[in-house]
């Protein structure tokens, strides 16, 4: 794919993308491992151009985005400021885009987020900054104010570098589906998807704004530079249309094809789905190990319609697949081999069985029974990922911890916590709750956004969801004394897209790793963004194997709602029952207090899976949970 030092940030063209990706990507995309080290690299050009232009006695042009995405590179900037002396006192910006109807001091506007993310820790002035005024009586007043921020753009030359994010609707900025190319400065009404995404962070989706101010395309299109970021397996179908489909109105993301100085900057999970990565057969000669053998001839199925085992030769040479047969190799021994690669991830016994030949199975037998312990970044996700599978290893005998690494009283409603509170006042235990939390009452009534986050309201929250969990947990078998909730401080003393970890994070977590010593390890969060309470939650559980190794040859990842795995990717299915699957739904269902815990479509994808399978001509089962395996020597 080439290494991203062979291209520059400045003047680079579409001619300079690889021959052998053009024609896929109609953009250049440059993929890092980690989103670190992409962040680093952006953060990099941006200081570039700063110091550049301090030289020449000018200003440099920031077009800023907010969310998750681009909190890597604005903290790089801030280590940059305070470490290498980079100032910005010559930088102006011009963010993307503002929710309407807030106050600039809501938790969720994008005015606060700036300054708590990058404006309050670097030396730029105050009158430098530009956010879109989203607040106004009439639609005149909010296009004359649209309108005059589009002049604000002109009058300090345009943009020099824009950084943008994508949302899973395709937006850049808040240009949502059926934004057009020409699109200026303007008010939009915001997508579904988008308001979806946004649920948590507003404490449910009747709260989110329906409107926004948000910079157009055709403003973004003017920058001189666009990088466009995206980190986490949740990304990585958006990217690739964005990158790879012609461009449409529908994907707004797109319409970054027709600029000549643009650049998609991704890490490994969200390129996935890009074809050099997700089918690198179809671009390059490669070599062929048996799990891209695994990989290639299970699309070739799902192309031709066909199970695996009715593959013939020229079901191979259509789908471009013609060299795995040449060299003495044919579509019968293919075929079967492939076959028996998917039959040999399909377990029942996910703690490995005993007395069996462990050639051909996922997790070994010995020892049995295991000490299986099954790490939650909040506490419902290991449930709602593999709460069959939790049951399956008590039933065989093993002794199961489930570890609740945070609180989770983020996602948990304003709602739930008042019905609580109306429960102790109506059994005369009003004093039970504290007078601070009774100050809140009235502004949790109307789902005050300060309200939410006062900690004494977040330890209501947190109880509710534990009671939850401790519930569900029961349903599946799970005694409270076996569950672990550590209520890690990068979530207590942090919110959604703002957490900050600490080397008491990374105590907490090392600290019970050690004291439990397991030799089974289920986590999800490894393709997650790494922003997001999943992705924090496997650097942790990651971090803390390496210093204390386990006797565990690999780890566990279960699948997150975000992480859906495809099935080449899977290393381990676990069937499960139909009296499985109404067990695990019995158990999702106690767990009321989640904001858009989406339980039903998890059951669903638990579903698809399995059918996936019976699709490639495996035995049918009514649903699967699934497992990728990761090295411990590779974490």
């Amino acid at each position: 794919m080439g290494h991203p030092s062979q291209r520059c940030w400045k003047g680079c063209s579409r001619q300079t993308v690889d021959d052998m990706h053009d024609r896929y990507e109609k953009i250049p995309v440059q993929v890092y491992p980690e989103a670190g080290e992409a962040a680093r690299r952006v953060a990099a050009a941006i200081a570039g151009l700063i110091r550049s232009r301090q030289e020449e006695g000018r200003d440099a042009v920031l077009g800023l985005a907010t969310g998750s995405t681009p909190i890597p590179v604005y903290r790089e900037l801030i280590r940059l400021h305070h470490e290498k002396g980079l100032s910005f006192c010559n930088v102006t910006t011009f963010n993307l885009d503002e929710y309407s109807g807030l106050d600039t001091n809501h938790p969720e506007s994008y005015t606060r987020f700036m300054r708590e993310q990058l404006f309050d820790h670097v030396d730029i002035g105050e009158g430098r900054t530009n956010i879109p005024n989203a607040s106004g009586d009439s639609a005149e007043e909010l296009e004359n104010k649209c309108a005059a921020y589009e002049q604000k753009i002109r009058d300090a030359g345009g943009i020099d570098i824009q950084l943008l994010g994508i949302g899973r609707s395709g937006h850049i900025g808040f240009n949502e589906p059926g934004s057009p190319v020409t699109s200026r400065t303007r008010v939009v009404t915001l997508d579904r998807i988008t308001r979806l995404d946004a649920s948590a962070d507003f404490q449910g989706f009747h709260n989110v704004p329906r409107t926004a101010v948000t910079m157009g395309v055709g403003t973004i299109l003017e920058a001189d530079k666009v990088f466009l970021l995206a980190w986490g397996k949740g990304k990585a179908d958006v990217v690739r249309i964005a990158a790879e489909e012609p461009e449409s109105e529908v994907v707004s993301a797109s319409f970054l094809q027709r600029h000549s100085n643009a650049e998609f900057v991704l890490d490994k999970a969200a390129a996935g789905d890009l074809t050099r990565l997700r089918y690198p057969w179809l671009v390059d000669s490669i070599s062929w190990t048996r799990r891209m053998k695994r990989r290639a001839i299970s699309w070739a199925s799902g192309k031709t319609e066909k199970p695996i085992l009715k593959l013939v030769d020229d079901d191979y040479n259509e789908s471009g697949l013609g060299d795995l047969i040449v060299e003495g190799e044919n579509s019968y021994s293919l075929n079967i081999a492939t076959f028996n690669d998917f039959q040999h991830t399909i377990t029942g016994w996910p703690g490995g069985k005993p007395d069996a030949n462990e050639e051909t199975r996922p997790e070994k037998s010995t020892p049995h029974p295991k000490h299986a312990v099954i790490f939650s970044a909040e506490p419902q996700d290991a449930l709602v990922g593999m709460g069959a599978t939790i049951n399956r290893l008590k039933e065989q005998g093993h002794h199961v911890t489930l570890v609740a690494l945070t609180s989770g009283n983020l996602r948990v409603r304003d709602q739930e916590a008042l019905k609580l509170i109306r429960c102790l006042k109506t059994l005369g235990q009003s004093e039970q709750v504290s007078h601070q939390l009774g100050d809140h009452v009235e502004r949790l009534q109307v789902s005050h956004a300060e309200a939410a986050l006062n900690p004494e309201v977040r330890k209501l929250k947190s109880a509710i969801l534990r009671a939850e969990v401790v519930d569900s947990a029961s349903a599946l078998g799970v005694d409270e004394e076996a569950l672990q909730f550590l209520n890690l401080p990068f979530y207590e003393s942090g919110r959604f897209r703002q957490f900050h970890v600490t080397d008491a994070d990374h105590e907490a977590v090392a600290k019970l790793l050690e004291m439990l010593n397991p030799n089974l390890v289920f986590v999800s969060g490894s393709v997650a963004d790494p922003m997001s309470p999943q992705g924090i939650a496997f650097q942790l559980v990651a971090a803390a194997i390496r210093k204390f190794p386990i006797t565990a040859d690999h780890i566990w990842c279960y699948r997150h709602r975000e992480e859906a795995l495809k099935p080449y990717e899977i290393d381990m299915s676990v069937p499960i029952s139909p009296l499985q699957h109404e067990l695990k739904g019995n158990a999702l269902q106690r767990l009321r207090a989640v904001v858009d815990l989406r339980n039903e479509e998890s059951l669903n994808d638990d579903r698809s899976v399995a059918a996936a399978y019976d699709e490639l001509g495996l035995a049918e089962y009514e649903a699967m949970e699934v497992f990728q395996r990761v090295k411990v020597e590779k974490l």
